[in-house]
């Protein structure tokens, strides 16, 4: 293993919106237009009520995009409600959102940015 440290990240959160297939662009580029760096998208299937046609009331697999991005908490509301309009989340069957808070991140961080992120906490003292 090498001696190098891990620095965790925290004051974060994972919005995730599952919406019909075709609206993840949309999301992205809301969020991106507000700041978040960025996000993942990946294809799903599942049922629901909605779902359940035909006979012996059989359930129809339905795929959705399930969009993850990860933000600081302070930012949260305001990606949330772009999200939320941008993904049509306001019609029926227009897919849902949820919030996960996030304890540690671990990720490259630039010493540049450990850096001056040890000056602030040092002036905040």
């Amino acid at each position: 293993m090498s001696g190098e440290v891990i620095t965790y990240l925290t004051g974060a959160i994972l919005i995730t919106a599952v919406v019909p297939v075709g609206r993840a662009d949309d999301i992205l580029r809301a969020a991106r237009d507000l700041g978040a760096l960025g996000g993942i998208v990946h294809l799903a299937r599942g049922t629901g009520a909605r779902e359940r046609l035909g006979l012996l009331g059989i359930a129809v697999e339905a795929e959705k995009d399930v969009v993850n991005i990860m933000v600081a908490a302070e930012h949260q509301e305001l990606i949330c409600e772009a999200i939320y309009r941008a993904g049509e989340l306001h019609v029926l069957g227009g897919g849902y959102l949820y919030i996960t808070n996030l304890e540690k991140v671990a990720t490259y961080v630039p010493q540049q940015a450990l850096e001056r992120l040890q000056k602030n906490v040092k002036e905040t003292e």
